[in-house]
Parts: structure tokens; C-alpha cells; sequence
């Protein structure tokens, strides 16, 4: 077991949900001891986050978890976990698929799954249990968090009373957004506020699911609507059969008692169905991004960065690759092969992918379904909306397609001039600098992401002597580096690169097109993605 007491380690992690425990574990893979603290002992049986993209998938891979992941989803493979949007009301006839993620599978190692957060905790909670540098203090609380030039001291309390003050090098807050070590770190946030209350209703119901069975494959349903303008009414699955959530604005007095949820369901739905409540619940709809990741010693990551509404399902993927991206940096500054000043790359990478994601996804689809329901109805110009619509099914998915995360901005990836940073990107094969690396064949048969080591990997596609002058320069900087040797054939063409440095997250730092690279060029390019001077 690895929840021993112990009250000093490299890294204190506060907050215990997907971010906090998937960080956990990719820091104990990399060899770095971590305690993290979690206020509840057991996973909340809330169904939020569901989607978990192919990307976070490949963390899965990594942390050895993928298959105990997927083996834990409450949808039966067959069931499909697609989504669709429809108008008026789920029965209105007027619908398109939503957010195929299946576009854009070539691209990933992995396929994408669906499941309840609480699921995906527990597997991650499994996981991390079998790590001996993770230290797990579930059912304790983080009171306060203070910080010096050698260290941070963490104040914990249990619900009998009893406290404990933890030290660390470092700390890292994954405790939601209204993160404790936010404000004690000083970190500010830019807030856009919709001024929305929402509601999260967990029921179950089996006509329901009879009345969506025309749907197959389909496990969320957006609706849209005129009154909500390009807000949504939102029914998921949370199994395939019974149990559902659904979420919606409603008025901002709105409590348990003095609202008819049952009917406005049914509007919703476009039809009357059982409904057995488990969960009534409410949220407020805002956007607030952290003007910084870091103060110090102290970071943020997952909501306690970031909060906005569940749209699309960015949230927790965002956080898993906070985690990943903070993870590596971390462990290279601790153990000694990067100086600190790597750790300034975490907010200058994952602030403004996240800022863009808010600004130019999730705020932006809310802004053209209002667009779209001003200019177009049924009732008043049917042949018009109908064109309107189709056009809209057309294009449903370019949402997916352009959501491509990337830093190509950053001072540690040797992108090109005045690139900026941000969510938008077109997926393509090509290995392009602060772009995600796209798996392919190596002549072994194995996939290059069967391959990649746990630092930064060097493929050589032919290039002379440019291996052996990365080889000696890692050496010289202490930099855990492999070689992938291969040709260009097979689908490495696609890279369109001699030579590729990829980081210990699977993002690109450098590629080149040249037939040779000296000892001197290969220096500079590694001193750059470890945060050195050039």
C-alpha cells in the first residue's frame, strides 16, 4: 500500500480528482514522490466529464491504465458514445451529428471513450495505488498553503480535527475552481461571466431511452432552442438503458422546490417519459481562465486554472494535459537535467491553448447558436431554416477538426517566427514544431508510439551523423534521450522531416530537413527545449 504518512515530499498535489491523481501518477512513472490530498475518500458519484478525447487516451496508455479504462465504461462497447444536436426539441425531426471525434482518429494512437468521471477516478485511484512514489491522503483537507525561497508547507486537517503540515518543493493545485492554492499563490483570473444558473439533473428513466433508440449510437443530446439563446438543454447517457443527466439554464432563483423540472424536461424532450430523480443539483455558468499557472513554487492546473461551462467536453481533457505538460518539467528540473526556469514554460505553453479554447470553442459555439436561432426559424421561414440547417449539418464537423492544441509559440520549441500558441490548429500528418506528434508504422511493425521513450526521442529518418550529434550532446547536458532510427517509407513520409525531437509529452520541439546536423546545431536545439539559454 502506498498511503503511508509521510509529511515531506518533492511535490504536494492538492486536489484528488482526474488532474490531481493522473499527475500523481505520471510523476511517480518519471520516479518523482508526490502526496496527494484529496478531501473525499471515494469518488462523487456525479456524471460530469464524460468525454475523454483520443489524446487523453495516450496518457492512459502511458500510465498503463487504458485498458482497465475502457473495461470500466457504463456504455457496452456496441452502444456508441456519438453525439447529436437537434432543434426545438429532441424529437423535432431537425438533428445532425455533433462532435465525431472519429474524423480525426488517424491522428492519435488511441481511440476516444466515454464514461462518468466518478469511473474514470476510480481507475485512476487503482492506478495510483500501485505506484510506491505516490503517497495518497484521501479524506484530508487543505486549510492553507504558504511558500518560501526553499520550499512550501501545506496545512492539511481530517475531519476529526487532527492536522498535519506537509513540506514540498513544489505545489501543485488541482482543487477546482475555487482552488484554495490559487488564491494563497496570489494568482488572478480573467473571468467572463454568461450570468447563467444552471442545473444538473441525475434521473433515471427507460422510456427515454425507448423514445432515443431512433438514435443509434448516440450517448449526448444537445437542444437547441430560441428562448435559451445558444444556451444549451443537454441529455447524456450515463449507461445504456436507465440512467441519464441533463443540464440546462433555468431562472436565477431557481431551487428544488419551487421549479417543475419534469415538465421542462419534457419540453426539452418533445415528450412526456418516467422520470425517477436521484440528483438535483445546480452550477454557475462562467468562464474564468488563470492570468497565470504559476506564482512561485505554487502552480494550478485543471478547474482550479480554468472553469467554464461543459460544452464539448474540454474540461477534463484540458486538465489531463496540464498534468502531462507539468509532469515532465517537473520531474527534469528535480532531478536535475533542466534548469528551473523550464517550469516558467508550463503557464507560457497551457495559459494561452486554454484561453484560446474558451475564446475561440467553447464561448464561440454558444455565440453562433444565438446567431443562428435570431436568423433562422421554422415557424416563420421553413424553407429558409431548412437551408440553413442542412449548411449547418454540413459543416458540424469543423468544430473537431480545427480543435488541435499547439505551442507553437513557446520559448522551449523552435517554431516559426511570430507563431502564437493556441487551440487552433488543423490536424495533419506533417511533424510540425509545438504541433502533437502523429503515431505511424516503423518498419519493425511497431507503432512509433510503442517506441518513444519516457524523455525526448530523436527519429533519424536518414539524416548522416545526426544521431550520434544528439547522442553526445544529451550526453554532455545530462538529457535522457533515445534514438529511433528508420527510413522514409512506410508513412514516415507523411512527416515530411529528416529528423524529429520529441518531448517527454509526445509534442514536437524541432524538426529538420536536412541530410546532416553537427554536434554544435544539436546542442543549441536541446539547451532551447529544456528551457537553457541559446
Amino acid at each position: 500500500m502506498n498511503n503511508r504518512p509521510e509529511n515531506d515530499a518533492p511535490v504536494v498535489i492538492v486536489g484528488g480528482g482526474p488532474v490531481g491523481v493522473g499527475l500523481a501518477i505520471d510523476l511517480g512513472l518519471r520516479g518523482i514522490r508526490s502526496i496527494l490530498v484529496e478531501r473525499y475518500e471515494t469518488p462523487q458519484p456525479i456524471p460530469k466529464g464524460q468525454n475523454l478525447t483520443q489524446r487523453t487516451m495516450e496518457h492512459f496508455h502511458f500510465w498503463g491504465a487504458e485498458k482497465e479504462l475502457r473495461a470500466a465504461r457504463t456504455i457496452p462497447p456496441g452502444g456508441g458514445i456519438g453525439g447529436m444536436t437537434s432543434h426545438g426539441t429532441l424529437l423535432s425531426g431537425y438533428y445532425y451529428d455533433w462532435l465525431q471525434r472519429e474524423l480525426v482518429r488517424s491522428y492519435y494512437f488511441t481511440d476516444n471513450e466515454r464514461l462518468p468521471q466518478y469511473a474514470t477516478e476510480a481507475v485512476l485511484r487503482q492506478r495510483a495505488s500501485q505506484i510506491p512514489a505516490v503517497t495518497t491522503l484521501y479524506g484530508w483537507t487543505c486549510e492553507d498553503v504558504r511558500q518560501d525561497d526553499t520550499g512550501a508547507a501545506v496545512e492539511i486537517a481530517d475531519r476529526a480535527g487532527n492536522k498535519r503540515t506537509l513540506r514540498a518543493e513544489y505545489v501543485v493545485g488541482c482543487d477546482g475552481s475555487r482552488s484554495i492554492v490559487r488564491e494563497k499563490a496570489g494568482i488572478t483570473q480573467t473571468r467572463s461571466d454568461h450570468d447563467r444558473l444552471m442545473v444538473l439533473i441525475v434521473f433515471r428513466s427507460l422510456k427515454l431511452h425507448q423514445l432515443l433508440e431512433r438514435y443509434p449510437g448516440k450517448a449526448f443530446f444537445c437542444v437547441l432552442h430560441p428562448e435559451l439563446e445558444g444556451y444549451w438543454k443537454f441529455f447524456g447517457r450515463v449507461d445504456l438503458g436507465t440512467t441519464w443527466f441533463f443540464h440546462a439554464p433555468v431562472p436565477s432563483d431557481t431551487n428544488r422546490d419551487n421549479f417543475d423540472f419534469r415538465s421542462f424536461m419534457y419540453g426539452a424532450a418533445g415528450a412526456e417519459f418516467d422520470i425517477d430523480f436521484e440528483h438535483i443539483g445546480f452550477w454557475d455558468l462562467r468562464f474564468a481562465v488563470a492570468d497565470s499557472y504559476r506564482a512561485g513554487r505554487m502552480f494550478v492546473a485543471g478547474d482550479s486554472a480554468h472553469s467554464h461551462p461543459p460544452y464539448g467536453g474540454y474540461g477534463v481533457n484540458s486538465g489531463l494535459e496540464d498534468a502531462v505538460n507539468l509532469s515532465w518539467k517537473l520531474a527534469a528540473v528535480l532531478q536535475g537535467w533542466a534548469p528551473p526556469a523550464l517550469l516558467d514554460s508550463y503557464s507560457a505553453e497551457r495559459q494561452p491553448v486554454f484561453a484560446s479554447t474558451s475564446r475561440d470553442f467553447i464561448e464561440n459555439v454558444i455565440f453562433s447558436d444565438r446567431d443562428f436561432l435570431h436568423a433562422h426559424d421554422p415557424a416563420r421561414d421553413r424553407a429558409d431554416f431548412e437551408a440553413a440547417w442542412h449548411e449547418r449539418q454540413s459543416g458540424a464537423s469543423d468544430e473537431v477538426n480545427a480543435f488541435n492544441p499547439n505551442y507553437a509559440g513557446s520559448p522551449i520549441v523552435s517554431g516559426p517566427p511570430g507563431a502564437a500558441s493556441s487551440a487552433i490548429g488543423s490536424h495533419q500528418y506533417t511533424a510540425l514544431a509545438g504541433f502533437h506528434l502523429t503515431p505511424q508504422p516503423l518498419s519493425s511493425g511497431k507503432n512509433i508510439y510503442e517506441e518513444i521513450g519516457e524523455g525526448f526521442t530523436l527519429i533519424d529518418l536518414g539524416a548522416s551523423g545526426a544521431a550520434s550529434a544528439f547522442a553526445q550532446a544529451a550526453a554532455e547536458l545530462k538529457i535522457p534521450l533515445k534514438v529511433i532510427k528508420d527510413s522514409v517509407a512506410g508513412g514516415r513520409e507523411k512527416y515530411q522531416a529528416s529528423l524529429i525531437l520529441v518531448r517527454p509529452d509526445q509534442f514536437v520541439a524541432w524538426t529538420s530537413e536536412k541530410s546532416a546536423v553537427d554536434k554544435a546545431e544539436a546542442a543549441r536545439v536541446l539547451r532551447r527545449a529544456i528551457g537553457l539559454p541559446v
